[in-house]
């Protein structure tokens, strides 16, 4: 969330940029925020100078007893009695205050860096970059539900049955595609020197609260009442809460992770032709890099994991276009997000397949994640993911582009970890 500093500090500046968000309402919630911030440094002011004279007159009332003015020693007793009923009244009112400010703080997104365009959807997303020959396939071609199907490489009624919509399950090279694509993603990360981890797959409130998906997205989270846990949507949760509450040295930068895991979403409300398949999922693998990094080097390094992900895109050999989010489809909080989209042939549409995001100080600020500068102060560190990739797209967008009358092809790079060239 925001620095009540920066926004004391930087209110008008704030306000364009929550514009450029078509942020409703924001004047109001922010002139809230500052009169909440005042009333509680005001109270604080108060607890403070009533601490300071009742600690005053404790040290009076022990030297009034040993100089034997027990009179006026008990008549400064009941003064620091009445101090204390006070103190405990402001600390209250303190605790009351600082809830109230921090329940206006998390409905207040991050404020989108000056190269976010301004727009309302989707529609409004600026294209960067694109490379790759979209495939003349045969007369016949598939979408890639009938490809499944087809060879019996994914079973999507059979996951209805065991689960529900939106749960398949994947057989025989199917399932070793799968496998293929995750430890290729892998491979590929470590080689560029992400450290690969295994997380829980659930992950308690103060992890959610630390990188934002709560309390913003509890409907779109999988929710473990009676241990008040939540299936992790991405593995950006656990893994950015390795640094939760950590004061890191400015020598540990940059600290690079990789992870494969499962991942949840209820996707509530999602029907239609669009959704079909693997285009939508509320069970789905991905593998995710996140990187901690010094502000002055945040941006290099995500520019860094955006041409990562186009390496693995090339060597797929898929066609693909980057996007850079408009300010109403930008994250709630991210302060810049590349799209990754894959050209697929058999629905011949572009499928979201990476989101790259700087998330600034946004996440920091909640996770108290901080590092020592050279000057010994201490001060909030940027957060930054990817994904890299998110599996059924990519899978998808493979199925479609890699079919033939004769099968389906392996593309050359996963074959080493597929062990055949073709489904057939």
């Amino acid at each position: 969330m925001l620095t009540l500093t920066f926004i004391r500090e930087n209110k008008d500046a704030i306000l364009k940029g929550l514009a450029i968000r078509n942020f409703a309402n924001a004047e109001n919630i922010i002139d809230e925020v500052l009169e909440k911030d005042r009333l509680r440094r005001s109270t604080q002011a108060e607890l403070d100078e009533t601490l300071a004279e009742s600690n005053k007159l404790s040290k009076e009332i022990g030297k009034l007893f040993k100089s034997g003015e027990v009179q006026k020693a008990n008549l400064i007793k009941e003064k620091t009695g009445q101090l204390k009923e006070q103190s405990k009244d402001l600390s209250e009112k303190l605790n009351i205050h600082e809830s109230e400010l921090n329940e206006l703080l998390y409905l207040i997104p991050n404020i989108p860096n000056k190269l976010v365009p301004k727009g309302n959807s989707e529609e409004d997303n600026e294209t960067i970059f694109e490379e790759g020959d979209i495939p003349k396939l045969h007369d016949g071609a598939l979408p890639h539900w009938e490809l499944a199907k087809k060879y019996d490489i994914i079973d999507f009624e059979l996951g209805n049955k065991i689960t529900g919509a939106g749960f398949p399950v994947y057989k025989g090279k199917g399932a070793k595609l799968q496998r293929a694509l995750i430890a290729y993603f892998l491979d590929k990360n470590s080689e560029a020197g992400y450290q690969e981890v295994q997380v829980p797959l659930m992950v308690n409130e103060a992890s959610g609260i630390g990188t934002g998906q709560l309390p913003d997205k509890e409907g779109q989270m999988y929710h473990v009442g009676t241990d008040n846990l939540y299936l992790i949507p991405t593995a950006e949760i656990p893994v950015t809460n390795f640094y939760r509450d950590v004061l890191l040295k400015e020598s540990d930068f940059p600290i690079c992770n990789t992870a494969y895991t499962p991942c949840f979403r209820r996707e509530a409300g999602s029907y239609g032709a669009h959704v079909r398949g693997l285009n939508r999922l509320h069970q789905f693998d991905k593998v995710e890099i996140v990187r901690i990094e010094h502000p002055d080097r945040s941006y290099k390094a995500l520019d860094g994991m955006v041409n990562h992900v186009k390496e693995i895109l090339q060597e797929l050999k898929l066609p693909y276009r980057i996007l850079r989010l408009c300010g109403g489809d930008l994250g709630f909080t991210s302060a810049l997000t590349y799209d990754f989209e894959v050209f697929s042939t058999g629905q011949d549409r572009w499928l979201e397949i990476s989101s790259v995001s700087n998330f600034e100080t946004f996440q920091a600020n909640r996770l108290k994640l901080r590092f020592k500068n050279a000057a010994e102060k201490s001060q909030l560190a940027h957060t930054l993911n990817g994904s890299s990739l998110a599996l059924p797209r990519v899978l998808a967008g493979l199925l479609e582009n890699y079919q033939t009358e004769d099968g389906i092809k392996i593309p050359e790079v996963l074959q080493k970890y597929t062990g055949f060239d073709m489904i057939d």
